[in-house]
């Protein structure tokens, strides 16, 4: 796209290369934003971890179908933490998205139902993959709320990976008048 040194000069060289580079620069304020849910995942999950495991002292193992969370996993305290996290993060997750990165002008409902399929998946997989990764780092060593701080930090990344191309192209697609408006 050339652009005349006048329009650069309006612009400003940031909002020219955020004209320019709309897919670059979209994927940027969905991961800054995205840290808004990650934010309420690390508060519930250092909520959790002192109330469930560490004030209940809910560390019994628990193991229900795929959920496999021993003692050194924080057990069902574990479990409890990290669903809600989930949940909570899943919640702001839907609405900083929708609003914000994609302005999406999905109906609600139409997004809404899309969203709950991701967010199970998403969650389901992030109740797994806690219980493995706190043992492994309790194995390792470290402390419960360390151990617990480093399983959302890869669920945050997982979640990522998944979720931003199924938001933007299937969940919260913008029109076509917007994506039109997006490519001049």
């Amino acid at each position: 796209m050339t652009n005349t040194n006048a329009e650069t000069q309006q612009l400003g060289p940031i909002r020219q290369w955020i004209k320019d580079h709309p897919t670059i620069w979209e994927f940027i304020v969905f991961n800054v934003l995205s840290n808004i849910s990650t934010i309420a995942r690390f508060v519930v999950t250092w909520i959790g971890t002192a109330v469930f495991v560490a004030g209940l002292g809910l560390t019994a193992p628990f193991h229900f179908l795929i959920f496999n969370y021993p003692e050194s996993g924080n057990g069902l305290g574990g479990f409890l933490t990290f669903l809600f996290a989930e949940v909570i993060a899943q919640v702001v997750n839907f609405f900083v998205q929708m609003k914000w990165v994609f302005k999406s002008d999905s109906s609600f409902k139409d997004a809404a139902w899309k969203y709950a399929i991701l967010a199970v998946v998403i969650v389901v997989v992030n109740l797994v993959l806690p219980g493995y990764v706190t043992s492994l780092c309790q194995g390792w060593g470290l402390n419960a709320g360390l151990a617990g701080t480093i399983a959302s930090v890869v669920n945050t990344v997982l979640a990522v990976v998944v979720s931003y191309p199924l938001l933007k192209f299937w969940i919260m697609p913008k029109n076509k008048d917007a994506k039109a408006s997006d490519a001049e």
